[in-house]
Order: C-alpha cells, then sequence, then structure tokens
C-alpha cells in the first residue's frame, strides 16, 4: 500500500496460549491424538455448571430485557449488586457508578491499555499472562516492561525488582499483578500486596489488580480482594464470571475502579474508559443478568467452596507427580487452576528427544523445532510423542525455561494419565541429551 497501515506495537501482539494449537493441529492432522492442556477453559475439560446455575440461565431468556441493549456501564441493578459485594469487605468503598461491564476481560484489557498515553507504562510480572503483556506492549511500541516472580520463592513477586524499576523509570504510571496468578498457581499475601501498594503509594502511580480467580484459592489464608488491601492507592479491579460458574463463553467480565476520586488524573482516564464504551452502546446483557441471581444465591457459596476442595485435592496431585524430579521445580498452586513446570538451569539442551513413531509426525516436529526456544522445543516433542499440548514458559515474557498446565481435566483416569506421562517424557527427555549439563538450582519448597 502506498502508506504504512501497520500499528507500531503491531509485532508485539502474542498468544502462545492459542497459537500452540495451530502446531497441535498440524500433529493432529497426522493421526496423533491430542490432549489440550494449554487452555483455562474449565467446561471444554469436562465440567459442567451446576444445574441450578445452568436454570437459572434459562430462565433468563423468558425476560424480555434480557434480549435488549443494557445501560452503557452496565445493568444498574447488577452493578448496584456488586458494588455491594464490594462494600461488605473490610476496605475501599464504591458505588454502583464504580462498576463497568465489559464483553469479557480480554475486552477490558484492551481498553484499559489501549486508553492510556502511549509513553505511560505498566510494569506487570515475569511470568507474564500473555492478554496483559502483549496488550501493554503494543499500546507503547516496545516490548512489555515487567517485574520478576521468584520461583525459588513460590513465585512471589520480587519487591526490590518493582521498587527499583518504579524508582528509576518514570515512565511506569502503574503496576500490575494477578493474584491468584496466571501461569504460576500463586497467591500473595496480605503484607506483600500492602507493600505493592506502598511502593504505588510512594511513587504517585495506580495498580490494576486481575482477579479473575479471586475465588478459587485454596492456600489455606482464603480469598482476599484489591479494595481490602490497597488503601488510599487509585486502583482497577478486573472480575468476571468465566471462572467461577463457570461460563467463558458468556464474554462477561467488570472493572471495580477504587478511589477514582483520589486523582484527578486517574479520574479522568476512567472517564475515556467509559466514553469508550459509549461508542459499543452495551456489553452483552444477560449474563450481567444472572450475577445477582447466581451469586445471591444461598447455593453459591457452597459452590465455590466445593470447586475449591476440588483443585486443592488436584493441587497434591501435582506436588505428588513430580516430587523428587531432580530435573525440574514445582511450586505447588495455592489458586486459579494452573501450574507451571520450571526446568532447573544447565537442564536443557538442544540434543534432547523425545521418541515418535509416526515418522510423519517425527519429520513435522523436527521441522518445527528449528531455532525454537529449549522449552519450546520440548512442548513439540511433547506434543509429537505423547499428544499433551501445554504451553511453554517463555510464551509468557519469561527467560525461564518450563510450561505451564491445567488442574481442569475432569477424569481422573485421565488426569492421572497426563501427569504421570509429563514426569516420564521430561526423564527421558532430559536423559536423551548426548551431553547433558549437570544439574544446576535447588529443590522447589512445596
Amino acid at each position: 500500500m502506498r502508506r504504512n497501515i501497520l500499528h507500531a506495537g503491531v509485532a508485539n501482539l502474542k498468544y502462545e496460549i492459542r497459537e500452540i494449537v495451530g502446531a497441535g493441529n498440524e500433529i493432529r492432522a497426522l493421526g496423533q491424538e491430542m490432549t489440550w492442556e494449554n487452555i483455562g477453559d474449565p467446561v471444554a475439560k469436562g465440567e459442567a455448571p451446576p444445574e441450578w446455575i445452568r436454570d437459572i440461565v434459562a430462565g433468563l431468556l423468558d425476560i424480555p430485557s434480557s434480549w435488549a441493549y443494557c445501560e452503557t456501564r452496565g445493568v444498574p441493578h447488577v452493578r448496584e449488586f456488586l458494588a455491594n459485594e464490594v462494600n461488605r469487605r473490610n476496605g475501599v468503598k464504591v458505588t454502583a457508578d464504580d462498576v463497568l461491564f465489559f464483553n469479557g476481560l480480554g475486552d477490558a484489557v484492551a481498553k484499559v491499555y489501549g486508553f492510556l498515553s502511549r509513553e505511560a507504562r505498566i510494569l506487570g510480572p515475569s511470568p507474564a499472562y500473555s492478554t496483559h503483556s502483549s496488550a501493554e506492549a503494543a499500546h507503547s511500541g516496545y516490548s512489555h516492561v515487567t517485574y520478576e516472580l521468584d520461583p525459588y520463592n513460590g513465585w512471589m513477586p520480587d519487591l526490590d525488582d518493582i521498587r527499583n524499576k518504579v524508582k528509576y523509570n518514570d515512565s511506569i504510571a502503574g503496576i500490575l499483578l494477578l493474584s491468584p496468578d496466571n501461569p504460576t498457581g500463586a497467591v500473595y499475601p496480605r503484607d506483600v500486596l500492602e507493600e505493592i501498594a506502598a511502593i504505588a503509594r510512594e511513587h504517585d502511580i495506580f495498580i490494576i489488580a486481575d482477579e479473575i480467580y479471586a475465588n478459587i484459592v485454596y492456600d489455606g489464608r482464603g480469598r482476599l480482594t484489591m479494595s481490602e488491601w490497597i488503601g488510599d492507592v487509585p486502583g482497577i479491579a478486573m472480575r468476571g464470571i468465566s471462572k467461577e460458574y463457570p461460563w467463558p463463553g458468556a464474554r462477561c467480565g467488570w472493572l471495580e475502579v477504587l478511589n477514582k476520586g483520589h486523582d484527578r488524573t486517574f479520574g479522568k482516564y476512567v472517564d475515556s474508559l467509559i466514553a469508550a464504551k459509549r461508542l459499543e452502546v452495551s456489553s452483552t446483557t444477560l449474563p450481567q443478568m444472572s450475577i445477582p441471581l447466581v451469586m445471591g444465591d444461598p447455593r453459591y457459596p457452597g459452590h465455590l467452596a466445593a470447586r475449591e476442595r476440588m483443585f486443592a485435592e488436584r493441587a497434591e496431585e501435582i506436588a505428588e507427580a513430580f516430587a523428587g524430579c531432580e530435573h525440574v521445580i514445582v511450586n505447588k498452586p495455592r489458586g486459579a487452576f494452573y501450574y507451571t513446570v520450571m526446568f532447573k538451569p544447565g537442564v536443557l539442551n538442544g540434543d534432547q528427544v523425545l521418541h515418535i513413531e509416526n515418522p510423519k509426525v517425527l519429520a513435522t516436529v523436527e521441522r518445527m523445532v528449528a531455532g525454537v526456544e529449549p522449552d519450546k522445543r520440548f512442548v513439540y516433542y511433547l506434543m509429537g510423542a505423547t499428544g499433551i499440548v501445554v504451553v511453554p514458559l517463555t510464551g509468557f515474557q519469561c527467560l525461564h525455561h518450563g510450561f505451564r498446565g491445567t488442574l481442569l481435566e475432569a477424569n481422573d483416569a485421565k488426569r492421572a494419565w497426563i501427569l504421570e506421562t509429563l514426569r516420564e517424557s521430561i526423564e527421558a527427555y532430559v536423559a536423551s541429551g548426548a551431553h547433558t549439563p549437570a544439574i544446576a538450582g535447588t529443590a522447589a519448597a512445596r
């Protein structure tokens, strides 16, 4: 074309969680049966929402207003309900006007970063969740700026790293955190969260907390939301129903804006998000209308508790499956439904392989691994040899090598097979290297 029409940040739009599907589909077409462990969709992995929740959603179809546009911010009585839920906690108070609905948190993330000044950067965690890291990098045109999560300390944020990067990089306007975290399954204790808030307060910046997994916590400390620890710092909490009901296909998420009136610039920024929503008219109506009916139902606390127990049991399975594996660090997940397996430094090299019987699959995998990161090489060989699809850790804006899996497989026997096969594949892959270096690093705390 006569003019360059590409956005400056287009090269930063990476989503390894979905991109790995292309490689998986190519291998599947050659006859390999696939087991998709790459994406956090509980329904696709066999967990059906309870019948009583499905009955509530079905009943909304008979209400004509569920088929109509709603107000730009969202359905008024739903926003009032959610504001009351925030205000029941011991923390920052909000009104219904502080709740803003989007078509899923992917839509919210795009708006939150897209309407920042291009020079304003958001400091996020590494490993990063790709939706956030790609959107932040795309808005600025530069690589996402990150702070470290420490695999030798349960994937906790490195507070000194956060403090120094905020102090010495005045382009940083906000800090992003995910707790419970994706991809690590870590849950941050109150003292860590309050220290992050203190850093933000000292340097006059705001905080974004992705809390989509806030009600999936099984670390023994209980649930803790942003309004309870942020104090007087301006912030945005991101929430949704996709992981809780679960109903990922609803595409229904919302922002809870905290302390909007404490900073004039922050307030104007939030107003710009509302103005952007007006251009879309509204977000989806029916899923919003389900929220007070489902979350206000006396069965909902029991539903959340049962799912937390289920994932806690599966987290124990993760710890047991990788116990004693000297090649990797695996911190037992404490929340959400993911776990990260990190290869210790020096374990991986370019000579390692897994046995693949199908010659066409083998040829395809050998083509795919040319020039890729060492953990991605393992992931491709794993797909070819076993059909298990996981996401390489370097796909999460991370320098550590490893992969992310899920706790979502509903079939107990298949879940046990997945974990057993992963452990065996790691052992076989490392042993296959002609010149495998000595193993470095320390054992993970579990």
